[in-house]
């Protein structure tokens, strides 16, 4: 006890030590997403300098850091960071503070709120906003595209039409990159389930399974993802290039802006990696379709970042004062064209990078899912399971495991006050 006093006394001398000497109120934002630090550094430093009151420090150490500070009860005062079950947490817990009051949360449009509640929620509180969506899909050459007439599929039997046209002129249809298995997991492996399968009731009705989750439920891996998968592993067999296996996504990109490949399943990341070898390249993207209906198209997306601010911050008026900066339209408008990303907001302004443009219609209209590979504990290894059946392996048998994994998972679960029977969180 004595030395935990003294660790205290030596955190809050050095805390007051840390005060800016102009006498303003410090709060300590932490920012996670490395390739765009240079940006949110500029609007740190913007803001600080648009007032006198108080004065922003971005901490980019990441979330492991930013988990421990919780613990050590000096949480950040803003965070901005990417939504997955590693910061669900801090919901799940109610350890964050209410923002239902601010302007910010009346312009966050309503039909994104189930993609942040699938992680869990804190009853009564909205303590998460989103800043930053970021939706993925096909990758398309144009000008191979356009050699081949083909234009963009909408059905499943127009993919394969298309891919068929392609094989047969000599142009592999699909560029593979299966060393890296995340590539198939956020990739194929979405595109495909998230394509047929609605994720939200699917992991909705999962989580109710709890740990009756198997062959034998209602609702399964091995059930409800069969078949998506089983076309998955077609695609990848029929129409991928021979050295798909021993391909990573750095060879995956230089291949892709070589033209050794007519579609790639990568997200707007991939864009700024490809343009280093072909800048001119022209790129479009679509939503890989998966049944015979148009309307069933829909676009992966993910929560790149959200905005929460801890309760125990001691600086939460500054911090939502910041937060509102954040928020401007000039500001999140801005930083999502930088990343080629899609604002929240009911007012933001769209995209107009022409790379993205076909995405647009589709998260405009709300036909969005999220990836099916981020919304698993991380004790289930699902990209190594994807990767084995992309390899070759069964997908009955590895679906299975899956089912197991997720029962056991449910089984060892923590159970918080607000849980129900069964769910795992």
């Amino acid at each position: 006890m004595v030395a935990v006093a003294a660790a205290l006394a030596i955190g809050a001398t050095t805390l007051a030590g840390c005060a800016p000497a102009d006498g303003r109120e410090t709060v300590r934002f932490t920012f996670s997403k490395r390739e765009a630090i240079d940006f949110m550094t500029k609007v740190v430093n913007d803001y600080n300098a648009s007032q006198d009151k108080v004065r922003v420090e971005i901490d980019t150490s990441g979330v492991d850091v930013v988990s421990a500070s919780f613990v050590r009860g000096n949480p950040p005062d803003l965070m901005l960071a990417n939504y997955n079950f590693e910061v669900a947490r801090f919901v799940q817990r109610c350890a964050l503070t209410d923002l239902s009051d601010t302007a910010e949360a009346g312009r966050i449009r309503e039909d994104l709120k189930p993609l942040l509640d699938q992680y869990g929620v804190c009853p009564g509180r909205t303590t998460v906003l989103p800043y930053s969506v970021m939706a993925a899909s096909v990758i398309y050459n144009k000008e191979i595209f356009a050699k081949h007439g083909i234009e963009i599929p909408k059905t499943w039997d127009e993919l394969i039409a298309a891919c068929d046209r392609l094989k047969a002129a000599g142009v592999a249809p699909f560029y593979g990159t299966f060393k890296d298995n995340w590539t198939i997991g956020q990739g194929w492996y979405d595109y495909a389930v998230g394509g047929e399968v609605p994720v939200v009731d699917f992991f909705k009705k999962l989580n109710e399974e709890g740990t009756a989750v198997g062959p034998k439920a209602q609702t399964s891996f091995s059930k409800d993802f069969a078949k998506p998968v089983e076309k998955m592993t077609r695609l990848i067999k029929d129409y991928t290039q021979p050295n798909a296996a021993s391909q990573a996504y750095v060879d995956g990109n230089l291949a892709f802006a070589q033209g050794k490949g007519a579609m790639y399943l990568q997200g707007p990341w991939a864009f700024g990696e490809i343009a280093k070898t072909s800048p001119d390249l022209q790129l479009g993207s679509f939503p890989l379709p998966m049944t015979n209906d148009p309307k069933d198209l829909k676009v992966r997306v993910n929560m790149d970042l959200a905005a929460m601010i801890p309760t125990g911050s001691q600086h939460q008026k500054a911090a939502r004062d910041f937060l509102a900066y954040l928020y401007r339209p000039e500001v999140i408008d801005a930083y999502n064209a930088s990343q080629l990303g899609f604002a929240p907001t009911t007012d933001a302004t769209l995209p107009t990078d022409p790379r993205i443009a076909g995405m647009i219609p589709y998260y405009t209209d709300g036909a969005v899912y999220q990836g099916a590979s981020v919304l698993v504990p991380k004790t289930i290894p699902v990209f190594n399971y994807v990767q084995a059946i992309a390899l070759g392996g069964s997908v009955d048998g590895t679906l299975r495991t899956m089912d197991a994994d997720w029962a056991r998972a449910a089984f060892l679960a923590p159970k918080l006050p607000s849980d129900t029977k069964g769910t795992t969180k």
